[in-house]
């Protein structure tokens, strides 16, 4: 930033924590994912929070897209979501403050609940998919128009805007995008009518913690209205959660008999996003799972 860190966090935090904020402020960078400058900060007074900046004119609205998401989930009263502190444009950087968690240990427990109250979430409905805003997936931008039907949704909103943006890039070719065509026309099958669900939207393991009392606390959504399996297919990348988290959410909310069928056609859509962030080495199981389809 072309400001001091400080100087505009100890500014932003004042206005927004409802006290004196005292400099110097103890800011130490930390890992926070692969878009943003992510900082602890410590006051002295002893409060913690969680910061993230990034560049407001290359990703526009990042975070208040992030912080609708954030008060969307925590209206439902299902399951943990950090506070937002502060929201704000300075300087041409856009800085998110979240309250801080402090971690916990992940017990069978933790998984159980965790799995009892994604299916809670889940359970939150309206008309139809999508939502009144869009948003981001990652670092893309994320189509969120509304539509009555998933498979309808799915393929225009998700699919379609994905392998677009790959074919345009040449990370796909022509018999790969055909294969998809041929795909479209067994979705209504495969996806039987079920209402629309309030998704977390990337719910990968980075995005969620077990706070200090063993309580499960979503992360960096990217909400909208979609199939609850998109959430749940999700849970199997990238390492997967544990199996007391599966075996509680389908007591709490039975899976559909044909889920793996279902999360492996909703997984494309990830696998896509990440072909069109990283590169080819998602190629293999995205062709993989279309050549089976």
């Amino acid at each position: 930033m072309s400001l001091g860190i400080s100087s505009i966090l100890t500014e932003v935090l004042a206005r927004s924590a409802g006290e004196e904020i005292t400099s110097p402020l103890q800011i130490r960078a930390i890992e926070g994912g692969s878009i943003n400058t992510t900082f602890h900060i410590t006051t002295s007074r002893h409060q913690q929070w969680f910061c993230k900046i990034n560049d407001a004119r290359r990703f526009p609205d990042l975070f208040v897209f992030e912080r609708q998401g954030l008060a969307l989930l925590e209206a439902t009263a299902t399951i943990r979501v950090p506070k937002t502190i502060a929201c704000e444009d300075i300087d041409r950087d856009q800085v998110l403050v979240l309250e801080w968690i402090n971690e916990g240990l992940r017990s069978t427990s933790f998984w159980q609940n965790f799995g009892e109250q994604l299916a809670r979430l889940h359970r939150q409905t309206r008309d139809t998919f999508g939502l009144d805003h869009d948003n981001y997936m990652g670092s893309l931008p994320q189509s969120n128009t509304p539509s009555p039907d998933w498979v309808d949704f799915f393929i225009y909103r998700r699919l379609e805007p994905q392998l677009s943006l790959a074919a345009d890039k040449g990370l796909l070719h022509t018999r790969a995008i055909q294969q998809f065509q041929n795909l479209y026309k067994s979705l209504s099958d495969i996806f039987p009518a079920e209402p629309p669900a309030l998704l977390h939207g990337d719910l990968w393991s980075g995005n969620f913690l077990c706070d200090e009392h063993g309580r499960p606390v979503l992360i960096d959504p990217a909400v909208y209205y979609g199939h609850r399996c998109m959430d749940l297919a999700m849970t199997t990348l990238f390492g997967g959660f544990e199996r007391p988290f599966y075996e509680a959410y389908a007591y709490h909310y039975p899976f559909p008999p044909n889920y793996r069928e279902q999360w492996d056609i909703c997984n494309l859509y990830p696998l896509l996003i990440h072909l069109n962030l990283f590169g080819s080495v998602y190629l293999s199981s995205i062709l993989h799972t279309i050549q089976r389809f």
